[in-house]
């Protein structure tokens, strides 16, 4: 796999960031400038309605990325299973016609196991521009960690460039912030000895991974 400083990477890894957190945000901007020239009791609950879930997307989102993208201070080698969940979760709800199916056989994963978990899960769904069924499952056994990622619905939009990039044959400088997530996950998978794979259908989106687990976690 072609090296990509990592000063580059976490820029565009920071672009993809705030793509994603421009509408949220962007809602509470506009729910603040509504509500401080409104006056109608029934529009100023309105507008209240509206930060109010701009700010929970916005938090959804942040939780997410925290895991996804961070060094997630706070969590220790292992992170509760019940953590990942939650975020994902929460994208669902946001996504809408979306139905989340979880078969993890642990109650805590590996901290980078956990970051893979997400970016694929987080890739799946995105893909479901339709809506459909998102089922991730994960266990923990002869000393890897396995992820599986399945997103299945009446449309699949997902770009093969990032499939590339999760499979570490898309060039460095072709990079985006689109593909900058999976190009970081390949880059952990390497680094740990693992690998990751994709298969796309035409209703279909399947995404893996195996990763060898830390030497003080064996056992």
């Amino acid at each position: 796999m072609n090296d990509k400083p990592s000063v580059d990477l976490a820029a565009l890894l920071c672009s993809r960031l705030c793509h994603d957190m421009l509408s949220p945000v962007g809602a509470l901007s506009n729910g603040l400038e509504l509500l401080a020239d409104e006056n109608d009791p029934e529009m100023r609950k309105q507008c209240m309605d509206l930060l109010e879930q701009s700010a929970k997307t916005s938090t959804d989102k942040l939780k997410f990325f925290r895991l996804a993208f961070g060094a997630a201070g706070g969590f220790g080698e292992m992170v509760e299973v019940t953590e990942a969940q939650a975020v994902i979760e929460s994208l669902v709800v946001n996504a809408k016609r979306v139905e989340a199916n979880w078969a993890i056989g642990s109650a805590k994963l590996p901290k980078d196991a956990v970051k893979v978990l997400l970016n694929l899960a987080h890739m799946a769904l995105d893909a479901l521009v339709r809506g459909g069924t998102l089922d991730i499952g994960a266990e923990m056994t002869g000393g890897n960690t396995e992820i599986v990622v399945r997103a299945s619905g009446i449309k699949i939009a997902f770009d093969e460039t990032i499939g590339k990039a999760l499979e570490g044959s898309l060039p460095a400088d072709e990079l985006s912030s689109r593909t900058a997530p999976a190009f970081m996950i390949a880059q952990l998978a390497e680094k740990a000895g693992g690998g990751l794979q994709y298969q796309l259908g035409q209703d279909a989106l399947v995404l893996g991974a195996v990763l060898p687990q830390p030497d003080g976690l064996i056992g």
